[in-house]
């Protein structure tokens, strides 16, 4: 197994809609063995495939239950509202207090293939969310308000401008 490098932002490739998966092969399940490896090593409760450069629809989770593993997935329902604070791998040490169904129910197929239903209310809701956001190329920064997108921008700025002056 490998762990691999976080995609962080402004990385365009987080911003792209991830094609779904048609092979269940060896390659599949290695790659889904990497992912739940970073996602454990960064620490994090989820990864979505694009996180680690590879635009397939493919994520993995743990929200404390156990590895969960979800290919070519799509929210089929939602209910409620919840404003919580969430953070991302990709824009790493941010919090915000984001609002996003408080419930949610994910379709698609397991490592092998077989059809799975993945459900569940607060945290693993927003992980379901979260995630399903990342493989359609919606990045959670995309979320903030427009002022509090701009001042993460240009904070950004800032300290990308510091690194390269230490550089």
């Amino acid at each position: 197994m490998a762990i691999f490098p976080i995609r962080v932002f402004p990385d365009p490739v987080l911003a792209m809609q991830a094609s779904d998966v048609t092979e269940f092969d060896e390659s599949l399940s290695r790659l889904i063995d990497d992912m739940l490896e970073t996602m454990y090593e960064a620490p994090g409760v989820g990864l979505a495939a694009p996180q680690i450069g590879v635009l397939k629809r493919v994520f993995v989770a743990d929200v404390g239950e156990g590895a969960l593993v979800m290919v070519n997935p799509s929210v089929t329902d939602v209910q409620g509202s919840w404003k919580f604070e969430e953070g991302c791998l990709s824009v790493p040490d941010r919090y915000w207090q984001i609002t996003r169904a408080e419930y949610a129910r994910a379709e698609g197929v397991g490592r092998d293939g077989e059809r799975i239903v993945l459900e569940g209310d607060d945290l693993m809701g927003r992980v379901l969310q979260h995630e399903i956001d990342h493989l359609d190329g919606t990045l959670l920064i995309s979320r903030l308000s427009a002022r509090v997108r701009r001042q993460l921008l240009k904070d950004l700025r800032e300290e990308s401008v510091a690194t390269d002056r230490v550089l």
